[in-house]
């Protein structure tokens, strides 16, 4: 499976912040996407998710059913600043949207996705509104596992989460990466190193993929970074 990404551009007023973008992701692998922050990682992924409107560009998605165009439906989003119905618990929430998405899912076990991530008896029975930032982001991961889109698209989910989840957290997008493509957003360049199949930097307005493996280099890294220090000071 493969999104294919075509003469993206994307402008605020007179700023320019993606421009005629040409990228391929591959499903089984995760994407880091780095870059400085504002740099326009959110902005990239807004437009794939229809948020914003667009300059230009065109988004296909290829799988065992032929190249179309990409499908809103066909997208999972995990924004950074969690949005959830904080007047419900965690149960409540996730029984509601199972109710709502019952055609769609085989799976209905609700004790099954609290174990998923790992979201106790106690604090199921809570009000969304009395959870931490970080357990608001784990029931927005946990919807969109639930939903199983075909592509999943995740604005910095783990700078909010203790070290302790953020492993469990790892290991559950390495277990999802085989079926989905995965494009994981992050400033912080070690942890997509620790996390990501490939890294990509957006830079100057475009994506560009880089050899991980060069990162394991003192020297190029070195580079990687003084070039990020060059766009934000463009």
């Amino acid at each position: 499976m493969q999104l294919e990404i075509i003469n993206l551009s994307k402008s605020f007023g007179t700023k320019e912040v993606l421009k005629n973008i040409d990228f391929t992701f591959e499903s089984g692998k995760i994407y880091g996407l780095i870059g400085r922050n504002g740099v326009g990682k959110t902005t990239f992924f807004n437009s794939l998710n229809e948020d914003i409107d667009i300059d230009s560009g065109y988004f296909y998605l290829e799988d065992e059913y032929g190249r179309n165009r990409l499908d809103i439906k066909d997208i999972g989003y995990v924004i950074s600043t969690p949005v959830v119905p904080e007047f419900l618990t965690a149960k409540e929430f996730l029984e509601f949207f199972l109710e709502i998405n019952k055609d769609k899912i085989i799976n209905k076990d609700i004790n099954y996705y609290f174990n998923l991530v790992k979201i106790s008896k106690e604090d199921q029975n809570k009000l969304l509104r009395d959870f931490s930032h970080g357990m608001k982001n784990k029931m927005q991961i946990l919807i969109n596992i639930i939903s199983n889109p075909k592509i999943i698209l995740l604005d910095e989910p783990l700078t909010s989460l203790d070290i302790v989840v953020q492993e469990d957290m790892k290991k559950l997008f390495k277990d999802l990466k085989k079926d989905h493509i995965i494009i994981f957003s992050t400033h912080i360049l070690e942890l997509a190193m620790d996390l990501c199949d490939e890294i990509v930097i957006l830079n100057h307005k475009k994506l560009e993929q880089i050899e991980k493996r060069n990162l394991n280099t003192k020297k190029y890294k070195d580079k990687i970074i003084a070039t990020l220090k060059d766009e934000k000071n463009a």
